[in-house]
Formats: structure tokens, sequence, C-alpha cells
């Protein structure tokens, strides 16, 4: 376990919060991010963490709603030969009910991704959690200058937080503090 702490994160303007550790950068700082996704990056390590509001996809039943969502991210990707590593059963997650409307959560991995899905059906939203980590960095990739290719050093050797403790510490954590973020509904 490493000794790096996460800190408190304003998302959306401050409507939602949630703590990860503070070497991953805003990306907006950087770069235009589309006004439904919050995205960090630790330029050091090539690892992201992405926050993504989405309609609800009402297609999508609760159970392993993450890994259609992470399915629809390979697909999206190109990501070939993709396997679905592991998924979780429904967890509720009480603290974001809202007006009584239960709200639930799955998660998913595949190789070098995270996914977690929180389903606020109270407010007609998918939220999704992407963490991505690194195995190997081509050497053609853009991030290859800033961090070398070749295979990633494993965050256990480097002293800091695992993107699998990332990602549980931020969905742990999530809270939203303005439901008016999610339109009339609210």
């Amino acid at each position: 376990m490493s000794g790096e702490l996460g800190s408190v994160r304003p998302l959306f303007g401050g409507a939602i919060s949630t703590v990860f550790p503070q070497r991953f950068q805003d990306v907006s700082n950087i770069r235009q991010v589309p006004d439904h996704q919050e995205v960090f990056v630790d330029p050091s390590r090539d690892e992201s963490l992405i926050f993504e509001l989405l309609d609800f996809k009402t297609e999508v039943g609760d159970i392993g709603s993450a890994s259609w969502f992470l399915n629809d991210l390979a697909r999206e990707q190109d990501a070939e030969g993709f396997q679905l590593i592991e998924q979780s059963e429904i967890v509720e997650a009480p603290g974001l009910s809202y007006r009584n409307i239960p709200a639930v959560a799955t998660t998913a991995i595949g190789e070098m991704v995270y996914v977690a899905n929180l389903r606020l059906k109270g407010v007609d939203t998918d939220v999704l959690v992407t963490a991505y980590e690194p195995i190997l960095i081509n050497p053609l990739s853009e991030s290859a200058d800033a961090v070398g290719s070749g295979l990633a050093v494993p965050a256990s050797q480097s002293g800091i937080m695992p993107m699998c403790d990332v990602i549980k510490q931020s969905l742990s954590t999530f809270k939203v503090n303005d439901w008016n973020l999610f339109g009339s509904s609210a």
C-alpha cells in the first residue's frame, strides 16, 4: 500500500466532489475538454482518470452496466483482442439516491482499464468513471517522450497508489453537492 494520500477534488464546478491523489492534473488546464467530462492525468505515468456524465441508458440493465460501457469503449477505440477480466455485482449507493430513488453502482475491469458506472436514476444520469493504467507504452505514442516507451513501472514499485485503488477511492468518496447540475428534473 502506498503512502500517497488523496485530496478532495471539485468536479463540474463543484457540483460534484471526490477524492483522488494530487498527482493527477486537470486536463482542462491544457486543452479543451467536453462539458460532460472531467479528465485528469498523471503525465509522469501516462495514467488518466475520467468522470463522464451521460444520459441514462434505459436499454442497459443495472446488472453488468459497467461491462456494457467497457465493451462500448473498447468498440469505439477498436481495441483488438479486448477481454473483460472481472465485473462486480450491483452495489446500492444510498448516499447518491435522489428523491428516494435509489442509485446503484457496478464495476468492470479490462486490461489496462477500470470502469465504474454510477446509475443516478433519480436524475436519469449514468456517471461513468474510467481509470487507465498503461502496461506498455508504444515508442510511437505521444506520451513516450514524457514517460519513456516500454513496460510501465508498477505503481507499487514507485511508491504511489495503484489505479485500482485510485478508482476505489474516487468512488467511495463520490458526492453530489448540487443536484441542479442535472437540469430541471432535479
